[in-house]
């Protein structure tokens, strides 16, 4: 087993010799070579060591032959488009992004116990760039952060040849609980993966552990993004999940991630939390309820003052397609650090018009309410903000939230979102949290 990178082309070649049969596989990655060097690419050679070692004689193979696990294997695409338009009160011009995402991938049949996925992804600006890409040097335009990009989106190797393990290694998709410490930023035209080792252990019903190496962040501004810190985000972090979901009305998550950044030292910090979260019947209408507590500190090479508490609260009910809910998340800021959560899926929290993708020095506490309903097939949406920091008592403003989706089939979706952000005046509430925001979305989804 080696890995050769040479003149832009990446060859992985795996020499397997079972029971006296040889059998060689190698295929050709180009475009991302440069970046997907022997260091990052060492995850996908220990997840291959890995599965070598516990494959044993009498384990059964899930395709008897490694050509036709390759040929048996799954095509998947995704087609998006979307249109964004964003009115930022301190920019003259008017934010105008027509965007496609096309993603393209398959998934190979099992071999002793291992399987393969390899997406690629495009993302392609349709008509002229009006709007500033953080790659494209528009500045006059407000930040839409859809830069067109080819990718190799994900590409891992998935050992299951052990009862109650499974090993993924190499680039992949990681989502841990809700998302708000660690997600894909799904939202965004070119997600957020991760170069990654992943280990996760189900020894009985309901209960699931995972430990994860992470190497490397693929960051939603794409692999040729001209500031490389952009593009990747380079550390040696360990994050630790575990989870009880067997019981509906009481499901526990407790988690440990310890980021060591190695481009940005002293931002490493490390996270511990707990979160509790479940659903209760009430005569004919069901409670939801979700409470969730974590503090952060400093880790490696972090500053003394990275040091933060996080909490969440929220309760619902629904019933008859019809949901509401109230919920207070709070991210503790001291004047000098706001706590952080720099991998998640920022878009889906605290506003949708991304006005504290970074927790201010002084903190951020977010009041919401919202509604939800389905009418004629089609999913509506409401939720209303008001945000204040942590310390010195500022008011940042109020974000109103309006959603409308419809999935045409299992396999076609359109949908349109809008958010308007609306600043305090409060003599205290300066930077970004004190510019007024609008921004309307349309959405045309295909999926097979």
């Amino acid at each position: 087993m080696y890995l050769l990178v040479r003149e832009g082309v990446l060859s992985t070649m795996l020499w397997d010799c079972i029971g006296g049969e040889h059998a060689f596989f190698t295929f050709t990655l180009q475009e991302e070579a440069h970046r997907m060097n022997t260091r990052q690419f060492r995850i996908l050679i220990f997840s291959l060591m890995f599965s070598a070692l516990a494959w044993a004689p009498a384990q059964p193979a899930a395709a008897s032959r490694l050509t036709e696990a390759l040929t048996t294997g799954k095509v998947s695409l995704d087609v998006r488009y979307r249109y964004e338009w964003v009115d930022q009160a301190n920019l003259g011009k008017k934010a105008h992004a027509s965007t496609l995402r096309s993603r393209l991938g398959y998934t190979t049949g099992v071999f002793m116990g291992v399987s393969g996925f390899l997406e690629f992804e495009d993302v392609t600006v349709i008509g002229n760039e009006q709007y500033n890409s953080t790659a494209n040097g528009m500045g006059q335009y407000p930040v839409v952060a859809d830069p067109g990009d080819t990718e190799i989106n994900q590409a891992y190797l998935k050992f299951t040849g052990v009862e109650h393990l499974s090993v993924t290694g190499g680039r992949q998709r990681i989502k841990l609980d809700n998302d708000r410490f660690i997600g894909n930023v799904g939202w965004r035209q070119n997600e957020q993966t991760f170069d990654a080792v992943r280990f996760v252990f189900s020894p009985m019903e309901g209960l699931t552990g995972t430990y994860i190496y992470l190497e490397n962040v693929n960051r939603i501004f794409g692999a040729h993004h001209p500031n490389p810190a952009n593009a990747n985000s380079r550390m040696e972090s360990h994050l630790a999940h575990a989870a009880y979901n067997r019981l509906s009305v009481l499901k526990v998550s407790v988690y440990g991630y310890w980021l060591d950044f190695d481009d940005a030292p002293t931002a490493s910090n490390q996270t511990l939390g707990l979160r509790l979260n479940g659903v209760v019947p009430v005569g004919r209408l069901k409670m939801q309820y979700t409470a969730e507590y974590a503090d952060q500190s400093d880790y490696a090479g972090g500053l003394s003052t990275n040091d933060a508490e996080y909490f969440l609260g929220e309760i619902g009910l629904s019933g008859s397609g019809v949901s509401v809910k109230a919920g207070a998340e709070w991210l503790g800021g001291d004047g000098v650090y706001g706590f952080q959560t720099p991998l998640a899926t920022l878009h889906a929290f605290q506003g949708w018009a991304d006005k504290f993708l970074v927790t201010p020095a002084n903190g951020v506490k977010d009041l919401y309410a919202a509604a939800s309903a389905k009418v004629a097939g089609i999913k509506f949406v409401a939720v209303y903000h008001v945000f204040t920091s942590d310390k010195a008592n500022i008011d940042y403003g109020t974000e109103l939230d309006l959603l409308a989706v419809k999935k045409l089939s299992d396999h076609y979706l359109v949908g349109i979102k809008y958010a308007h952000y609306d600043a305090d005046s409060d003599m205290n509430n300066t930077g970004g949290t004190a510019v007024d925001v609008e921004k309307l979305w349309l959405t045309a989804q295909v999926t097979f």
